[in-house]
């Protein structure tokens, strides 16, 4: 098929993903990286971002009339939007005149937004223009159904074993403390304070964790990406998965990739992950701070017999169910 994917091109992109299994599976596939645009002009001074954040620059005007010249011409099997903040509602109208099949994959909550990265008016506004959605999430495919009468179907994250190949994960020397990898906000802080306080040694990486929080304890670390972030999700004995209010009930990225290269996640208790996963024999999941400090203190005191086990059912997991290639798969079967 010829397929348009219009999203982000950073390395981290989920879009980039989904494009490398799509051209593996032989089909024709175009990438706007809309966002990328935003941010380029978004991040270039002080100025652009008061002004977008003021409602008073013309950048939104100028992605519409920069997408549409560029497929002018063209015409598509499918135009695939990852979340699509960066577009309008009149743009999407235009875009169908080129598919006959708009779809829409977004890995936040169209409903909630818990950062200014997660979502925006365009989102919502747009949710009913799309032909078909597809959600992570159980609770935002019936909302979209219900009210909004458009198809959505489920389908969960995955992980990307090609990134980091097995040999290198088995040679990853083990530390015996708590991780945590992501930027902070006041209730990631506040868990992570109470885990400080309990004496549990704790590493964590991400931007700016120095202004809200420093302990004994505690080791920061600046943020990590690629190949090193799995070799940082393997390398501690215990991985925290805190995930934000809009996930409250679901689950996340993290929620695979711990597993998958073989981490130890110590994640919440929810509905997906009690089906995704058996806990304590591939995941340990907690229900309140209390419980995840216990939890947490349980896995520093597995053996290391113990703690291989868990690591090996759990990347097994995943990379047996849960692979891109899988669930590039699951989309072109909808």
């Amino acid at each position: 098929m010829k397929i348009l994917i219009i999203g982000s091109d950073y390395n981290w992109s989920l879009e980039n993903i989904y494009k490398h299994e799509l051209l593996k599976l032989g089909h024709e596939v175009s990438h706007i990286p809309v966002q990328n645009w935003f941010y380029e002009y978004y991040n270039k001074n002080i100025f652009h971002k008061v002004i977008c954040r003021l409602g008073f620059s013309l950048i939104y005007k100028k992605i519409q009339n920069r997408l549409l010249s560029q497929i002018l011409h063209m015409n598509f099997d499918i135009i695939w939007v990852f979340k699509g903040m960066e577009i309008q509602s009149k743009t999407l109208m235009q875009l169908k005149n080129h598919t006959n099949r708009l779809i829409n994959y977004n890995p936040d909550n169209p409903f909630v937004f818990s950062g200014r990265g997660s979502g925006n008016q365009n989102v919502t506004n747009c949710i009913s223009l799309y032909n078909e959605h597809f959600s992570y999430d159980q609770n935002v495919c019936f909302k979209i159904k219900s009210k909004y009468s458009v198809n959505c179907t489920l389908v969960p994250f995955g992980f990307n074993p090609e990134i980091i190949l097995e040999e290198e994960l088995c040679n990853i020397k083990e530390i015996i403390a708590v991780c945590f990898i992501g930027n902070p906000d006041s209730y990631r802080v506040k868990i992570l304070k109470n885990i400080l306080n309990k004496g549990l040694l704790l590493h964590v990486y991400g931007h700016g964790w120095s202004r809200f929080i420093n302990h004994k304890h505690l080791t920061l670390h600046g943020p990590v990406y690629g190949k090193e972030y799995y070799q940082v999700l393997r390398k501690f004995r215990v991985q925290l998965n805190i995930m934000r209010i809009h996930n409250a009930d679901s689950h996340n990225m993290r929620s695979m990739e711990i597993p998958g290269c073989g981490g130890i996640m110590l994640a919440p208790n929810t509905i997906d992950h009690r089906s995704l996963f058996e806990e304590e024999k591939s995941v340990f999941l907690y229900s309140s701070t209390d419980d995840l400090i216990f939890k947490a203190q349980k896995i520093l005191n597995l053996s290391k017999s113990e703690s291989d086990r868990i690591r090996f059912s759990a990347r097994k997991n995943v990379n047996d169910n849960y692979t891109y290639s899988n669930l590039v798969k699951l989309f072109l079967k909808y």
